[in-house]
């Protein structure tokens, strides 16, 4: 059974988060009050609540990348993943690992990229070629 999770998080200014996951990565709204804005992120819920963001540090060792821990991440499929990655490129987000692919050529090849939103929280977006081998080893 295929179950949506809930991530509850912070985030300094909710205007920017709104302009950030609504209109840049094209997340619906839901709910919200004056501290916190709920969205669908793609098919997930997120609640990003006005505060102190969780602190980060680039220790998680990936290939040849220190990736930023922790961070949200998201698969998608290739296709979803290159357009995202295209939109994202075109807004001249400033990465953190640029749209690029690893492992390449193994069972678990995907693409990548990490970039941040306007409160620092770190995002990696993975793509698949084939969903079913998210797990391969």
């Amino acid at each position: 059974m295929q179950t949506a999770f809930h991530l509850a998080y912070h985030v300094t200014n909710l205007d920017e988060a709104r302009a950030f996951y609504g209109a840049l990565l094209g997340c619906e709204e839901g709910r919200s009050t004056g501290t916190w804005v709920d969205f669908d992120f793609f098919g997930h819920q997120i609640s990003l609540h006005l505060g102190e963001p969780f602190p980060v540090t680039n220790t998680g060792k990936v290939g040849e990348h220190w990736v930023p821990m922790p961070h949200l991440g998201l698969v998608m499929d290739m296709v979803d993943w290159r357009s995202l990655a295209g939109r994202l490129v075109d807004a001249n987000i400033d990465f953190v690992i640029p749209p690029s692919l690893r492992f390449a050529g193994e069972p678990g090849e995907q693409a990548t990229m990490f970039f941040r939103d306007p409160s620092g929280n770190p995002i990696e977006i993975k793509g698949f070629a084939q969903l079913d081998k998210v797990y391969a080893k």
